[in-house]
């Protein structure tokens, strides 16, 4: 079972007298500079030149300087932007800035699992991961409430490094609700997993081929949405609310026969195996070096498959009829990864 931490069990001290710098102003930089600004710690944000989130940070009040500057006048620096741009944003930006005794922090375990970020022998290295995008870790901050963290060491060069994550999920709200320990190379191979074969990759290739399936049986486009993507967000709220069983309980006896006896022969030992096979990929870094020379190539592939999927006839049909639906739009919000947006 997991340690679990709350407000009672850290030493605010450790962060209280450090100077932050927050690299990064996207869905996760946000949160974290305005939270932790806010617990009564010293932030300032470290952004690119020109970058359109300046005016934003400072319309927000916090102190903006370019991202060597920032890494050089604080002793804990935070790296909160895509994944992809860590290990070039380190390398100009702050490892020339790193001094013996600071601590290099990261949002998402990838760039340090997979060797992209290497801070020298004598800089802690932690990562402290809210589980919920930018916005709702800053909305429920401000409600008095917080969003659950991960925090993990990779490097503990001064002793202090789990005890300063500690503090810094403090900071941002995640002792309110609970801070969870784990390693790096555990976060950031499930967080990959989940998003591949079950959150993102699997979810929509399931619901699209439902969809197919109904629509090439001669079923209405229209039906085929409805039954296969529409009315998903009654059952993920369900089972985000009271678990797979408390779900089942919530449906119908037929909904719930189905359920049992007919989703063991779609997700089959063959999907399973499939899913051993994309595990595997990620713990060897497989997937980190296709990605990475994906997005250094100008991501074409990536570029081609996102565009086919936005060609699908589901997209045609749903937008039509999520037009005749407001309140789906209402307050809507783009989730990006724990890495936040672009600096």
């Amino acid at each position: 079972m997991a340690t679990i931490y709350y407000e009672k069990d850290v030493d605010r001290s450790l962060l209280a007298q450090r100077k932050v710098a927050i690299i990064g102003y996207g869905s996760q930089g946000h949160a974290h500079a305005l939270n932790l600004r806010d617990s009564g710690i010293d932030v300032r944000v470290g952004l690119r030149e020109g970058s359109g989130s300046v005016a934003k940070a400072r319309e927000a009040g916090l102190r903006v300087l370019g991202m060597a500057e920032a890494a050089a006048e604080a002793d804990v620096i935070m790296l909160l932007v895509p994944d992809t741009e860590h290990a070039a944003i380190y390398s100009e930006f702050v490892a020339p800035n790193l001094k013996a005794g600071d601590a290099l922090f990261v949002s998402h375990g990838f760039s340090v699992r997979f060797g992209q970020v290497k801070a020298p022998a004598d800089v802690d290295v932690a990562m402290c991961a809210p589980k919920g995008p930018g916005h709702l870790v800053r909305r429920t901050y401000t409600e008095g409430g917080g969003v659950p963290c991960l925090v993990a060491v990779a490097q503990d060069a001064t002793g202090n490094a789990r005890g300063l994550a500690l503090a810094y999920a403090d900071g941002v709200g995640g002792a309110r609700a609970g801070v969870l320990e784990t390693t790096f190379a555990e976060e950031t191979e499930t967080d990959l997993f989940g998003e591949q074969v079950v959150l993102c990759g699997g979810l929509t290739e399931l619901v699209r081929a439902g969809f197919d399936t109904l629509v090439d049986a001669g079923y209405q486009p229209e039906a085929a949405y409805f039954e296969c993507l529409h009315e998903l967000k009654l059952i993920v709220d369900l089972m985000y609310e009271q678990g797979i069983s408390g779900m089942r309980y919530s449906v119908s006896d037929t909904a719930e026969y189905g359920d049992l006896t007919r989703g063991p022969r779609v997700i089959d030992e063959h999907v399973r195996a499939n899913m051993r096979t994309i595990l595997e990929e990620i713990r060897s870094g497989k997937f980190a070096e296709e990605w990475i020379a994906e997005a250094r190539s100008g991501r074409k592939n990536f570029l081609r498959l996102e565009a086919e999927g936005k060609a699908h006839p589901i997209e045609v049909v749903g937008e039509g009829l999520r037009g005749m639906m407001p309140w789906i739009g209402a307050g809507k919000t783009r989730v990006q990864d724990a890495s936040g947006g672009q600096g």
